[in-house]
C-alpha cells in the first residue's frame, strides 16, 4: 500500500474468454511448458491490443502519432474525475457535453472517466451481454469530440466497449440489424444524419492528433462515482505499440 492512499482496481479482468473489440481475433492461452513434462509451467499469449482493458495510443489512427513507449508516466498519472450519466443514457443514445457538467466539475487537463453504466454487461458480470456492451452502449457525437479538445483533457476512460459511439464503429457494418434499431431509437431516416462518413469514429480519428487518447473495457467502483481522485494507467513500455492492454488504479486518500 502507499502510504495515505486507497488503491482501487479499474481493470477488467483479462484470460483467454476475454473478448477482442467486434472483428478482432479474440485471445489464445496456452501451456508450452507444463510442471508434469519439464518440471516448470511456461504459458504462451496470442491476442489483440484490443482485448479488456486497454489503452489506445495516438498510433492506432495516427501514422505519426507516439507510440505506446512515449507516453511518460506523468501524463498516464495524474487528477481525474469520474462522472455517473448512468441514469441519463440506455442503448444507443447519444450523451453531450452538457450531461458530463451537470454530474462534476471537469477542469482544463483532467482524466476523464464516464461511467455510462455499461461495465455491468462485461464478459465476466451476472449481467453480461456483449450485444449491449460493445454494440448497443451509449456514445458522443461531435459536439463531445470538440468540448474534449476545448477542455484539452489529458485522456478518457470508458467502461463500455468504445469510446465511440457503436454507430459510428464497425458495428454499424456488421451488424445491420442493430443499425436500423438504432436509427429508429434516435428517430432518424439515416444515421448520417448524427454520424456522417466525415466524421467516423471521431473519438480516435479526430482527438487522437491532439494528444487525447482513451482506455476502454474499465470499470469503477460504485463509492467513486462522481468523485475526483487520481488515476494512473499502467501500460507495456511497448516500443512501438499502437495501444497496449493496461491496468488502471485510482488513487483515493485513506
Amino acid at each position: 500500500m502507499l502510504d495515505g492512499y486507497e488503491m482501487h482496481d479499474l481493470t477488467q479482468p483479462w484470460c483467454e474468454h476475454t473478448p477482442a473489440w467486434p472483428t478482432y481475433d479474440n485471445p489464445k492461452v496456452w501451456y508450452e511448458k507444463s510442471l508434469d513434462t519439464e518440471k516448470v509451467n511456461g504459458q504462451k499469449i496470442e491476442f489483440m491490443n484490443h482485448t479488456g482493458t486497454h489503452l489506445d495510443g495516438e498510433k492506432h489512427f495516427v501514422a505519426s502519432g507516439r507510440d505506446i513507449e512515449s507516453m511518460p508516466l506523468d501524463e498516464l498519472v495524474g487528477e481525474a474525475v469520474i462522472a455517473d450519466i448512468s441514469d441519463e443514457v440506455g442503448d444507443y443514445d447519444v450523451y453531450t457535453s452538457e450531461m458530463i457538467e451537470d454530474a462534476v466539475d471537469v477542469r482544463e487537463g483532467d482524466i476523464l472517466f464516464i461511467h455510462t453504466g455499461y461495465q455491468q454487461h462485461a464478459w465476466h458480470r451476472e449481467d453480461a451481454d456483449p450485444h449491449k456492451f460493445f454494440c448497443k452502449h451509449p456514445g458522443p457525437n461531435q459536439e463531445f469530440a470538440e468540448w474534449c479538445a476545448e477542455k484539452e483533457l489529458n485522456y478518457l476512460i470508458l467502461d463500455c466497449g468504445s469510446a465511440d459511439h457503436p454507430m459510428n464503429t464497425v458495428v454499424r457494418d456488421v451488424r445491420p440489424e442493430l443499425a436500423d434499431e438504432a436509427a429508429d431509437h434516435l428517430g432518424v431516416g439515416d444515421l448520417d444524419e448524427i454520424f456522417p462518413p466525415e466524421g467516423y469514429q471521431l473519438m480516435h480519428t479526430e482527438l487522437f492528433p491532439e494528444g487525447i487518447v482513451h482506455v476502454e473495457n474499465a470499470q469503477v467502483p460504485e463509492e467513486l462515482l462522481n468523485e475526483r481522485v487520481q488515476i494512473g494507467t499502467f501500460p507495456w513500455r511497448f516500443r512501438g505499440g499502437e495501444s497496449s492492454v493496461c491496468r488502471c488504479v485510482a488513487f483515493t486518500e485513506a
